[in-house]
Formats: structure tokens, sequence, C-alpha cells
């Protein structure tokens, strides 16, 4: 096989990280796109040297004409490599990305039960990053947007013992692409992704292209290392707030919360959010605003019997003495 730089970095990158063990059973996502092929392609020249046992699934979303014409493409060239190989298909068109990604994932967590893989990889790259950072501040999420795409997580709150893991961080679109070429993989053209009705899609082909050209070629690696820089400052936050949040909230009854108001004030601001923040997430029936969060933080340091219009579900916050309470 040729051995590329490519296929150096990222053999000097799993050598220096835990992100995927020798002797770990894993379980490839290839959509037939340039990325996941290259890191399919990677990951078969590398097993040698690491003993993995790979398998690749593809998920037939349904949304384009020609999608079981690309999982036949994909289900070809995983015969040639003699890999375990499983298509899933969804059984209703998802009406989201959202949703398509809830169901995909689902799929995952199935195999990765049934199979018994430790890790479910994706080709996800720095433009991957890059352009997820933009469109989740363009959303308004915060700091845990822009550290969004992390290297590695649990697949989910049920699957914590197996990880979703993305070892082509380090490489940009343009890298995959030319590894692809290099190779002469057989890349799926998905004309999909040049459809702008996705924002996801405006954002590759007309904001990305601009900021290179007018503010930064680099954009791409850029963002993603703030990404990364995000990533470890959200982990500690995540902590503190956490033991914060241990200390200042208790569960009243079935229908009501309290929080110790004199030691939510004492804390920083961004913990105090991050407290707010978590709280609102169990009791909501929906994800929490900023406003949301802000209307119950300006409690902290309001007069007695203060309180709050409704939130959604109801629920109202009003200061009692050295309490918050939120019924």
């Amino acid at each position: 096989m040729p051995w590329t730089a490519i296929h150096a970095k990222i053999h000097t990158l799993l050598k220096t990280t835990s992100l995927l063990p020798k002797d770990t059973a894993i379980l490839m996502g290839v959509s037939g796109g340039q990325d996941s092929l290259c890191l399919a392609k990677l990951l078969l020249d590398l097993q040698p040297k690491w003993n993995w046992q790979l398998a690749v699934v593809h998920c037939d979303h349904g949304w384009r004409s020609d999608s079981a014409d690309n999982a036949a493409h994909v289900a070809n060239l995983v015969r040639q490599w003699q890999l375990p190989y499983f298509v899933a298909t969804a059984p209703e068109l998802p009406k989201t990305e959202a949703a398509a990604r809830s169901w995909r994932y689902g799929i995952f967590a199935e195999l990765a039960s049934t199979h018994s893989y430790c890790h479910v990889v994706t080709g996800h790259t720095a433009t991957d990053r890059a352009e997820t950072v933009l469109y989740n501040l363009l959303r308004g999420s915060g700091a845990d947007g822009v550290q969004a795409l992390s290297w590695q997580r649990p697949l989910s709150t049920t699957h914590q013992d197996v990880y979703v893991t993305r070892p082509l961080l380090q490489l940009t679109r343009q890298e995959t692409g030319l590894f692809c070429r290099e190779l002469a993989l057989p890349v799926w053209q998905d004309a999909s992704n040049e459809n702008l009705h996705y924002r996801r899609n405006r954002i590759r082909q007309e904001l990305m292209p601009y900021l290179r050209s007018h503010f930064n070629p680099n954009v791409e690696t850029t963002l993603a290392q703030t990404a990364e820089i995000f990533t470890a400052e959200v982990t500690y936050l995540e902590a503190q707030s956490q033991q914060l949040y241990s200390e200042v909230i208790n569960r009243m009854d079935q229908n009501g919360w309290r929080m110790r108001r004199l030691l939510l004030r004492a804390a920083p601001l961004a913990l105090q959010r991050r407290v707010v923040r978590q709280l609102l997430q169990r009791v909501l029936p929906q994800q929490p605003t900023f406003d949301h969060i802000e209307k119950l933080v300006a409690l902290a340091n309001a007069p007695n019997r203060t309180q709050t219009d409704p939130f959604p579900g109801g629920l109202i916050a009003r200061v009692e003495h050295d309490w918050i309470t939120l019924q």
C-alpha cells in the first residue's frame, strides 16, 4: 500500500493519544463521500499495525433518488475490502437534519450493542468543525457550541462505554480530497451537498470561501483550534458548575425546586448561568433560552418576593428570603 503523509499523520496521532487503542472493535460510518472514504482507507491501511476489528455501516436516509445506488456503491467497496458491512434504511423520511442524525446515531447504538463495537468512527474533519463553530455561533449557542465536534465522546447516555471517535479532526476537506485523488478512491458525489436550501451548505459554499479570501486563508484550522481551546475550558466549567449545582439546588417536592440564593450570588456569573441552565434543562419542556436563564439568574440579586412571569410549562420563580423557589 502507498504510505502517504496523511497515513503518517494519523498513525502518529493515534500513537500519542488513546483515541483508538489496539485490538479494538471499530464500526466505521461511511457515506461514500471523500471524508468517509479517506477515513475508511486510512484505518484499513493502519489495521495491521493496530489489530483492529473493522466493520462498515452505511445509513440511507432516503432523501435522494440515487440513495439506493449510493448504498450499493459503498457495499461494493466494502466487499473489495472484505469487511463486515451493515446498511440501514430509514423507515420514513426524516423531516429535519436533527431527526436524521438522531435516527443515524440510534442505528450506531443498536449495532454497537449487538456486535460489541467499542468505537463508532466518523469522518468529520477540521473543516466540519469550523463550519459547526460558525453555525452554532450564529444560533447563539455560546461556549458549548464553539467547542462542538470533540475528538471523542460517549455515544449516548445509555451507551457510556461506546465512543464516537473522530480521528480526522486534524485534516481539512482539501486534504481528504487530495488523499482520495492520490489513491484513486471512487468518491460518491452527493448532489445534495450543493443545495443551498440547507444552512450548513450555505456556510460551506458561500461563507467559508468568503472568509478564506477576505479574512484568513487558514480559517478552518484557526476555527478548529478555537474549538479545541473551548473544549478544555467547557470541560472545566462543567465540572465546577456540577459541584455548585449539588450545593445550591434542592428538590422541594414533585412540583418544585429551590435554590440557595446567597451561594448562587457568591459564584462567578459564568457558573451561575451554567447551574441555572442545568436546572432549567431538567424542569422545562424545551431547551432553555438565553432569556430564560438570565431571568432566573437575575433573582440572585432581586428584592424579597420578586417573581418572574411563567416559564414554558407554567413554572414561576420567586424570591423567598434566602431562597429562590421554582414551582
